[in-house]
């Protein structure tokens, strides 16, 4: 009974262990589901990777071997490449830290380099092992692929274009941060010259100042090194000429240089072109003297470690751009415009100008660089020398052909005659004959001719000739001998007082001014002769005897001739006050002559017979002046009417000149 107990207890107990194993085991089984389902997913993995244990044993055993040559340089290209992107952390800002930033570029750079020559070694191992996999199919078909993949990217990366950017365009970055450092330098330190300096004496505007501080240019070169060991040169010069060409052209923008661009048909039509050359010589001289020397200089400073073509071309483009082709545009524009003689005085100005520039011209645009500013400089003096050349040498014809034309109407100086001899006394000048000689000198030696002095002096003095000629056949082309006289008389003077003095008037000689003062005299003593001269005899006092009975008989006959001389001094009048005496000298020294020829005689007669006729009903009709009115009148006479200041034009094929009036108050006489 006991034994039996027994036996059930310990079968209890093995029971109760066994439901206590079994839980424990169930508890296990629950934990261990996630694991299982992690190795279920890692299993295809891990096929492939023990994939290669089915491939043959001599496979897998020579497979060991290229993977040991391939490490190495593979190890050695991914530990600098680490290491460029370790110096990411160093590149400091150029602008606070320019020496930092350029010496961690420069590791930079020499790392890229190492990266580049060694990767190719690495490539060509790593593509050794691609190629063995594939052949002895050590691997699956599907990682051989990736890897082929993969590898071909990298072998294209290495040999291409996109080789810099194996550390995955970090240097590009940097260098682009440079570019920006160079331009900030140059635009916060590029001013335009304050203008004052326009108005110093060349003596002092000559000497141009540097434009950039000199550790302002040390850190360009210094950015200029390590852009151009990266092959940035191109866009260095660019960003170069961009900033300084618009700092020069702020510059020039306050000198007003609008009429830089007028056309010729605006040109023909300004009245004051003058004033806008003389403006072009002096801007022109202060362009070249401050602004383009200041840039000739500094691009020397700045690229001198780079050779002569490379500074010389950058200060070609910068003086190109920034407006030495517009100075030169619009002395061709000069040259184009319309012929006429003062145009020969404009283009020695524009000679002149370019002249005196010469040597500056010639030192900083030489050079092939600046070839375009050559040529363009050449054609303008080549055009400015045939063109003052051409209109000089025509000056003679145009003079004879004026002597065709009719005299003026108000027997006055005629354009042409004041004209000239304005015109030969500024050519014979200080200002204008060294300069016009230079040009005839030059003109004769492209055709290989010698110059002589007497050819300027000769062809002056032939026009002074000219003008004699047109005289003459000019004082037969009116009506009536009295018109020619005072036309006579006004001109001779006109040849000696306006020449007299003068480089032209020592020319010609005493004896020629003497002549024409005499002519003068006499034309004046013939005009007064045979006009007014003739009036006193109209207030004849014969049959004048007062006596008794004979009063009505002397009243008739002094009715009768003041009739006549009313008349005749009416007609008189009203013909010569439309003539015109210029020079005052010479009018009120005729209005005299003619007021001492009429006033005395025509007050003497009034005084005697005047009380005769001015009891009469009809008296005003008969004493129709007074001695003071006559006066009045006569000294009213020869007044010039206002006239615009002129030159006589260079006949053109449908025209021809016009022989106005000159008024000599508004014509300056000779150059002092």
């Amino acid at each position: 009974m006991d034994e039996g107990i027994e036996h059930l207890i310990s079968a209890r107990k093995l029971l109760k262990a066994s439901v206590e194993k079994s839980k424990a085991l169930g508890s296990s089984l629950e934990k261990i589901g996630p694991r299982l389902d992690e190795i279920n997913q890692r299993l295809p993995l891990l096929e492939v990777a023990i994939r290669p244990i089915r491939a043959q044993a001599d496979a897998l055993s020579a497979v060991g071997g290229h993977i040991n040559r391939a490490v190495v340089p593979a190890a050695a290209v991914l530990k600098v490449f680490d290491a460029i992107h370790g110096l990411e952390k160093s590149l400091s800002d150029p602008q606070s830290d320019l020496p930092g930033y350029l010496g961690v570029l420069k590791r930079l750079e020499e790392a890229l380099r190492f990266l580049g020559e060694n990767c190719g070694m690495a490539i060509q191992w790593l593509a050794d092992i691609v190629e063995y996999l594939e052949d002895h199919k050590v691997a699956d078909s599907r990682f051989v692929s990736g890897l082929k993949k993969a590898l071909k990217n990298l072998q294209e990366l290495e040999a291409g274009e996109e080789k810099g950017h194996l550390d995955g365009g970090l240097i590009e970055v940097a260098l682009d941060r440079l570019e920006n450092e160079f331009r900030r330098l140059l635009v916060e330190n590029s001013v335009p010259l304050p203008m004052s300096s326009a108005m110093l004496p060349c003596e002092q505007a000559c000497i141009a100042p540097s434009p950039l501080p000199v550790a302002v240019i040390q850190k360009l070169q210094a950015i200029l090194g390590r852009l151009i060991a990266n092959d940035r040169l191109d866009k260095c010069i660019s960003i170069y000429v961009e900033v300084r060409s618009s700092n020069v052209r702020a510059s020039l923008q306050a000198l007003n240089l609008d009429y830089l661009e007028m056309s010729v048909s605006e040109f023909n039509n300004e009245a004051s072109i003058e004033v806008y050359i003389a403006k072009w010589g002096k801007h022109l001289e202060f362009a070249m003297k401050n602004l383009f020397e200041a840039e000739y200089k500094l691009c020397n400073d700045v690229f001198e470690r780079m050779g002569l073509d490379v500074w010389k071309s950058c200060f070609a483009k910068i003086a190109a751009q920034a407006g030495i082709l517009a100075f030169l545009q619009f002395g061709k524009t000069v040259t184009e415009s319309k012929k006429d003689p003062i145009k020969l005085l404009k283009l020695l100005d524009i000679f002149h100008s370019l002249n005196k520039l010469r040597l500056d011209f010639n030192r900083l645009f030489s050079g092939a660089a600046c070839a375009e500013i050559q040529n363009l400089t050449r054609d303008l003096i080549k055009r400015v020398i045939e063109g003052a050349c051409e209109i000089f040498w025509e000056l003679l014809v145009q003079v004879e052909l004026q002597r065709q034309t009719r005299p003026p109407a108000d027997c006055s100086i005629p354009r042409v005659i004041a004209f000239i001899t304005d015109y030969c006394n500024k050519l014979l000048g200080d200002d204008y004959k060294p300069i016009l000689t230079q040009v005839l000198v030059i003109e004769r030696s492209w055709k290989h001719e010698k110059y002589q002095e007497r050819i300027l002096i000769g062809e002056l003095l032939n026009l002074v000739r000219a003008i004699e000629l047109n005289l003459e056949t000019w004082s037969k082309g009116y009506e009536d001998v009295v018109s020619s006289y005072i036309f006579l008389m006004n001109n001779h003077w006109h040849l000696y007082k306006y020449l007299k003095g003068t480089k032209l008037g020592s020319l010609l000689g005493d004896s020629w001014l003497s002549e024409h003062e005499q002519y003068k005299e006499y034309y004046s003593t013939m005009y007064v002769r045979e006009s007014w001269g003739k009036l006193p005899a109209l207030l004849s006092r014969e049959g004048l005897i007062l006596f008794s009975g004979g009063r009505a008989t002397a009243r008739n006959l002094v009715k009768q001739r003041l009739k006549s001389f009313n008349e005749a001094f009416d007609e008189m009048y009203k013909k010569q006050s439309n003539w015109i005496i210029a020079d005052k000298d010479l009018r009120d020294q005729t209005s005299q002559v003619i007021i001492q020829t009429i006033v005395p005689v025509y007050r003497s007669y009034m005084q005697n017979y005047g009380p005769l006729v001015e009891q009469d009903a009809s008296a005003s009709k008969y004493a129709k002046y007074t001695a003071q009115s006559l006066e009045k009148m006569l000294s009213s006479l020869f007044h010039p009417k206002p006239v615009k200041q002129s030159s006589f034009k260079v006949r053109q094929p449908s025209g021809k000149f016009n022989n106005g009036v000159v008024d000599q108050s508004q014509t300056s006489p000779a150059v002092k």
